[in-house]
């Protein structure tokens, strides 16, 4: 039987939830390489699901040395080596390279991880001139102080999740930012850059190396500033060609072109402006909703370029899709929270999908980790879709104490 490697952190629902199945559906024997491999033993024994790797092996799965090393154990050569991790596309590359298999390009991958590096690579590519700066300790700080425009974005380099990112107004917002970030955690590489004024949108794309195809992208509404946690995101950006074209062309001179790729950027008043390039799939339920608005099999099709086969022409979408993540107001302990559920009503989809359970207690990150829930939906009409989602959205409740 083929064997295909998957290369995982944490436990997440994409790997559980979509590549898992979609293995299964091809026919291969999965093997797990994983840091975290009690975590996902527990996970697997404990979850009633529709595929299981057939062995999970413990492995620093940072370390390409240590991913190549464990591969090299095997009795046989996978079909594919693969991972979905956001950290681990480097390391992921690397061993696919080294393996002779279908995979991305390993400096893409470190590039697109290290928001430094990108903002860099940008710069001296002539793709984006944005200003940056790179702070680790209070003297680089007061080094660019001068240079830094306002209002500012600050971030961690190498961030997710919208974790740590942070909106300062003036110079003292900035230094307070940094200060705790350093008192939490000396040393920490965080990136200055201007807040870029407009509209956020995604745009999702597949490429087998040789074309590289859109597949549609978010409209994505945020929490209020200072922070940046996603709250809604509508299928279907409304950008005209040319907009549309100008994100392809700029991450195409970036070097995307193999496998899955999820960009985040925003329209400005001069055009779209690239936030981040995520060389993955996009998380946080949305690319089972995407495959829905597709009515496509996506993991598999992700796990067929990964085998060396080409990009098949995608059927674009006319349907509406939408998701809708609740977060708390406040910390504490959830007394009561809603359950799962499913509906279908006027040729539309509609699901709710429970992210905390009662009797976990709730400490804010000010982040995408913060989610009590999400709901999606998916139908003919975007109106009666949002009508559909608020109604039953207004039903969810939940006790915090």
């Amino acid at each position: 039987m083929k064997e295909l490697i998957l290369i995982s952190h944490v436990v997440n629902p994409s790997l559980s939830e979509g590549f898992l199945p979609a293995a299964l559906k091809l026919g291969l024997r999965v093997v797990l390489l994983t840091d975290c491999a009690e975590q996902q033993r527990h996970h697997f024994s404990q979850q009633d699901l529709s595929a299981y790797p057939d062995e999970i092996i413990a492995c620093d799965v940072f370390n390409p040395i240590a991913v190549i090393e464990a591969i090299s154990l095997r009795e046989n050569d996978p079909v594919a080596i693969f991972s979905n991790s956001d950290h681990l596309q480097t390391s992921t590359a690397i061993a696919a390279n080294y393996f002779a298999l279908p995979g991305k390009d390993w400096r893409v991958a470190y590039r697109a991880k290290n928001k430094a590096e990108m903002r860099t690579y940008m710069k001296v590519q002539q793709i984006d001139q944005l200003w940056h700066a790179l702070v680790r300790d209070p003297a680089s700080l007061t080094k660019v102080a001068s240079e830094v425009p306002y209002p500012c974005v600050i971030k961690p380099r190498e961030g997710v999740a919208s974790e740590q990112v942070f909106l300062a107004e003036q110079s003292r917002d900035l230094e307070a930012y940094c200060d705790a970030a350093w008192n939490n955690q000396p040393g920490q590489e965080l990136l200055i850059e201007p807040y870029l004024e407009g509209e956020l949108y995604t745009l999702e794309t597949l490429g087998d190396g040789k074309k590289l195809q859109v597949l549609g992208g978010f409209r994505v509404s945020l929490s209020p500033p200072p922070r940046f946690v996603e709250l809604q995101a509508h299928w279907g950006t409304g950008l005209s060609v040319a907009q549309q074209d100008e994100v392809l062309k700029q991450i195409s001179d970036f070097g995307i072109g193999f496998g899955a790729c999820h960009t985040e950027f925003v329209l400005t008043a001069e055009g779209p402006r690239l936030i981040e390039i995520n060389y993955r799939s996009i998380g946080d339920r949305r690319d089972f909703l995407m495959q829905d608005a597709l009515d496509i099999n996506y993991f598999e099709t992700v796990l067929h370029l990964h085998m060396g086969e080409p990009l098949e022409i995608l059927p674009e979408s006319s349907g509406a899709a939408a998701i809708h993540y609740f977060t708390p107001s406040k910390e504490g302990l959830i007394v009561n929270a809603p359950v799962a559920f499913r509906c279908d009503e006027a040729n539309m989809s509609l699901s709710y999908q429970p992210l905390r359970k009662s009797g976990e207690q709730l400490t804010l990150s000010h982040s995408n980790r913060d989610y009590l829930g999400v709901m999606s939906g998916t139908g003919p009409d975007a109106t009666l879709l949002g009508d559909l989602m608020a109604r039953h959205s207004a039903a969810l409740n939940w006790e915090i104490r």
